[in-house]
């Protein structure tokens, strides 16, 4: 059961939305790693917006993806990829299948 997620909204700059796209597929190897993480999806809505949703048993789990590799490799890549700052959002899970 997750009881807290992550909604992170990612807008890419036009000429770099492919890898933007590259750089989720490829970070599910690294979530992979991360015993707290339930599950991780990377989506594509648009031609340049893309977001994760994620999910988490606790606060602390949720921390430590936050403070994790994927993090860390999304933020050093922002300023090259990202027409705007990552719009990170916690969020409460309310019901799941």
């Amino acid at each position: 059961m997750s009881d807290v997620g992550l909604l992170v909204r990612l807008e890419a700059k036009p000429e770099k939305a492919d890898d933007v796209a590259t750089f989720l597929a490829g970070a599910l190897d690294l979530v992979r790693d991360e015993s707290g993480t339930v599950t991780w999806f990377a989506i594509r809505i648009g031609p340049t917006t893309f977001a994760i949703f994620d999910t988490f048993r606790n606060e602390s789990d949720r921390q430590a993806h936050l403070a994790g590799q994927v993090a860390a490799a999304l933020m050093e890549n922002a300023p090259a990829l990202l027409a705007a700052e990552p719009v990170i959002e916690q969020v409460d899970v309310l019901a799941q299948l």
